[in-house]
């Protein structure tokens, strides 16, 4: 179930391949499975069929909620950047310098990998169904196996005290009593935010998408923002802060 090493290396692309994937969604033509609908559109269909609500209605309830996910992707994804340091986060490699217990590592492990899956669900409302489902399915699947490959190696490394925070911390679900006291780490607000562009595409892209009802508008917005933060992140510093489990 874990990940390989290979795998973790070429993390980022095979998410972007799974994203593209999911705005994609080549098997409706080619194999005539599903139609080519937004699950924001479909959904609202049904909604308003069933007469839980006008499609009107349906459909900024469902455009409030992939506001909701994506601002939470923005804010998991710029707090764990900030604190593990844009360094960490773009390593090709597994990398284990110490553990983290500041900012969100505090309540939560993994962050980085929720603040993901929060962005990849957001922007799926703009997906086909059969892409949506693809996509999210997917990086669900992926993000489980990073996460247990990266906990095994950070056990290996850090020994006690890295299982000890396992114990303390949980791995997806934020908790918030009886989080370990901060180790005084320094958060890098600005390296963060400039690492962590394509969150905030996601979120323009959702906004652009309640402006326009334009999903290749919408998809193109996302598109400029994953371009410029490769630039963006090749320039970044590389030094490495600290372990947590997880990118």
């Amino acid at each position: 179930m874990k990940a390989t090493p290979i795998e973790f290396r070429l993390r980022m692309a095979i998410n972007a391949v799974i994203i593209i994937l999911g705005f994609w969604a080549p098997w409706i033509e080619a194999l005539k499975i599903g139609k080519r609908i937004s699950v924001i559109e479909w959904l609202s269909l049904q909604l308003s069929r069933t007469g839980i609500a006008s499609f009107g209605m349906a459909i900024s309830s469902l455009l409030s909620l992939a506001l909701i996910l994506a601002s939470a992707a923005v804010l998991l994804r710029i707090s764990g950047t900030a604190w593990l340091g844009p360094g960490t986060v773009n390593s090709m490699d597994m990398v284990a310098g110490g553990i983290m217990v500041d900012g969100p590592y505090r309540f939560l492990r993994n962050p980085l990998y929720i603040g993901l899956w929060c962005m990849v669900a957001a922007i799926a409302f703009l997906m086909p169904v059969t892409g949506a489902l693809f996509a999210v399915i997917l990086v669900t699947f992926f993000m489980i196996r990073l996460t247990l490959g990266e906990e095994a190696f950070l056990s290996a490394r850090l020994g006690e005290p890295y299982r000890i925070y396992l114990r303390s911390v949980p791995r997806f679900i934020p908790r918030l009593r009886g989080a370990p006291a901060p180790k005084g780490a320094k958060a890098h607000w600005l390296r963060a935010c400039l690492a962590e562009l394509v969150p905030m595409g996601a979120l323009a892209g959702i906004i652009v998408f309640w402006r326009n009802y334009d999903v290749a508008l919408a998809g193109r917005v996302i598109l400029i923002f994953f371009g410029t933060s490769l630039v963006v992140r090749a320039f970044l510093p590389v030094s490495v802060v600290s372990a947590a489990p997880e990118r």
